[in-house]
């Protein structure tokens, strides 16, 4: 069995039932069950060789979830291109991954500029892309199409997604069948998911969405497009659409908090709201709880162990305890600390998050020597510090490794930092995250000039922008005549970041 089984087989089961809504009308199981065998078949007939990468840079729509669907059913791998991502740092992507077929929507078009491969287009009229086959075209052309079929292991790859990386090589992580499998599992058992689930798809399919599709089809529910975008799209996504449930980043949910007029009667049927990709602070659960209700959910993963390593499910939020918690482990994995020299720490002590089982990546993509020193022994090394109680729950405490989550999006300080130090103005950087009440955290940097030169906190700020993108530019720059350092030299970030802490 493989993941794209879920579907099929609620497709059998439900084909009357509406397995998308969209602004356009809603799309039947049997519906879509005709467009990914079509699209399925047009894929391998661009490209018929097994596990053959197909690249989707494109935003939340019907199209986007049948082309996925359509490479999960014909055994190749899915490359998510996050439309939100910059050029550059697409095409590194594409470069490393080199795959056959670009599937791109109008708005994303311009990200793939010049880059290799066959094109398929989510739209029509996509300017520069004269003679591109349209996802309706080709829902024509193989309208006959047959159901396909595959043999590959379970260890096989059924996606590679990126950790982050705009500087340098991208790490690719290899996600197989087999921990594809048990995150759908586990998104079933932990959240209950029935045939009267109505998903609200507010989080890119390229990011946390993508772990909600399969589980959603699998139980006969059906995904909500919105209607528009940001928080009052969402809003009326649960108020005149039905939603019961919607992954999304603490920030999402602080904004749907604070439109106008909010209350919870805005939300009727809303009855699991997971959050994700950022803690969310004690004193915010419970605000959130206050508005919301008992509906409160979270897990914790990495895109190396995708989503759902620990679940904390509404009930556990019952348990004032338990707010600085992100659950116990979930179905086919371990979850472990320990310690520097390898050893497994008992209840209570504070070490390094570590697991074991079948939701883990088989590696990083064209890179083991990576793979190797953060798989050791079967153990996934999280750069995660923190501890697991008497009860099974585990605490995060920091990160041995220096990531920024900043609206749910991983920032990795190096790139920035990179980016920043090629400013002619910049001697030195240090880039760091401050917690944020919205964000979770904020990207910030510390920065020394050179003698002689000068530059504005403006435009350092746009110059990382124009570079980067939104998501990984510093929303405050903190000038130091001399950034404070170590003995030997190097840049001490732990006191520039109490320095920036205590001005803010």
């Amino acid at each position: 069995m493989y993941p794209i089984d879920f579907f099929w087989r609620a497709a059998q089961r439900w084909p009357d039932r509406t397995a998308i809504d969209t602004s356009e009308g809603a799309i039947s199981y049997a519906m879509l069950a005709r467009q990914v065998r079509a699209l399925a078949a047009a894929l391998v007939a661009l490209d018929p060789k097994p596990q053959s990468r197909v690249g989707i840079c494109a935003h939340n729509s019907a199209s986007h979830i049948a082309v996925l669907l359509a490479v999960l059913a014909c055994g190749k791998v899915w490359v998510p291109l996050n439309p939100k991502s910059t050029r550059p740092e697409i095409r590194r992507i594409i470069d490393v991954t080199e795959p056959s077929i670009l599937v791109s929507d109008a708005d994303s078009a311009t990200l793939l500029v010049d880059a290799p491969g066959a094109r398929i287009a989510c739209d029509a009229d996509i300017a520069g892309w004269a003679g591109v086959p349209t996802v309706a075209e080709l829902l024509l052309e193989h309208a006959q199409a047959p159901q396909p079929a595959f043999d590959l292991p379970q260890s096989a790859t059924q996606a590679i997604k990126f950790t982050g990386g705009t500087t340098g090589l991208p790490k690719g992580v290899m996600q197989p069948y087999r921990a594809w499998m048990a995150n759908i599992t586990n998104q079933i058992q932990a959240w209950g998911f029935d045939e009267c689930e109505r998903y609200v798809v507010a989080a890119p399919v390229t990011h946390g969405t993508s772990t909600y599709i399969l589980p959603i089809l699998a139980q006969g529910g059906c995904h909500v497009l919105l209607r528009g975008t940001g928080a009052e799209a969402v809003r009326t996504a649960f108020r005149e659409h039905g939603g019961t449930v919607c992954f999304m980043p603490p920030t999402l949910v602080y904004m749907l908090m604070a439109l106008p007029g909010a209350s919870r009667a805005d939300f009727p049927q809303l009855r699991r709201l997971i959050y994700g990709g950022a803690p969310m602070p004690p004193e915010k659960i419970r605000e959130v709880r206050a508005f919301f209700g008992p509906v409160l959910g979270t897990t914790y993963g990495q895109t190396e162990a995708p989503q759902i390593l620990t679940v904390m499910r509404p009930e556990d939020f019952e348990d004032e305890r338990n707010w600085a918690a992100v659950g116990r482990t979930t179905w086919f994995s371990d979850v472990a600390i320990m310690a520097p020299d390898g050893r497994l720490l008992p209840f209570g002590e504070v070490g390094e998050v570590v697991a074991r089982g079948d939701l883990l990546m088989t590696g990083y993509w064209q890179l083991p020597e990576k793979t190797a020193e953060t798989i050791v022994d079967g153990w996934l090394h999280t750069g995660d510090r923190g501890l697991i109680d008497e009860r099974g729950f585990l605490y995060l405490k920091d990160r041995l490794k220096d990531l920024v989550i900043t609206g749910g999006f991983n920032v990795y300080p190096i790139d920035v930092e990179n980016t920043l130090g090629q400013h002619p103005a910049v001697h030195e950087c240090a880039v760091f995250g401050i917690p944020d009440d919205k964000w979770g955290e904020t990207v910030q940097a510390a920065v020394q000039l050179r003698a002689g030169q000068q530059a504005s906190e403006a435009e350092l700020i746009t110059f990382v922008r124009e570079r980067l993108g939104p998501v990984q530019t510093p929303k405050r720059i903190h000038f130091h005549e001399n950034l404070p350092r170590s003995p030997v030299g190097k840049v001490l970030k732990s006191a520039v970041r109490e320095q920036a802490l205590s001005h803010s």
